[in-house]
């Protein structure tokens, strides 16, 4: 199970990549690696805007479906369309095509609440 650096992350086994007053946001390797083979992603909508861990996503997958979490406060500046075609871009590049949405950062407290790729993985030993 990969833990990427530089990335920032959830106990809900979402991450969060910061470039200025954007974050990029995805869910962890842990997190498609339990879910098993995802067949479908509900994305949210351009515009909407979302507190710190309001749900942001629907991820289906042949086990269950999940919601994924807003790390961060925010409104929604991008969304990945490309997983409406391919949702098992989730499975294959977690952390790389397989980003959910892009957020504009309307306040960055909740960014000092999230695990660094050390604090995280040392959290998915305790699982």
């Amino acid at each position: 199970m990969a833990v990427q650096q530089g990335l920032l992350y959830t106990k809900d086994h979402e991450w969060a990549k910061v470039e200025g007053d954007t974050a990029t946001i995805g869910i962890s390797d842990y997190a498609q690696e339990q879910l098993g083979e995802i067949v479908f992603v509900e994305l949210p909508k351009v515009g909407k805007e979302l507190g710190v861990h309001k749900e942001l996503a629907v991820v289906e997958s042949s086990k269950a479906a999940a919601d994924v979490y807003s790390p961060v406060a925010g409104k929604v500046a991008e969304t990945n369309s490309e997983l409406g075609t391919k949702p098992e871009l989730l499975n294959e590049d977690c952390y790389g095509q397989g980003w959910l949405c892009k957020l504009a950062i309307t306040d960055r407290k909740a960014l000092g609440d999230l695990m660094d790729a050390k604090k995280y993985e040392e959290y998915l030993q305790t699982l």
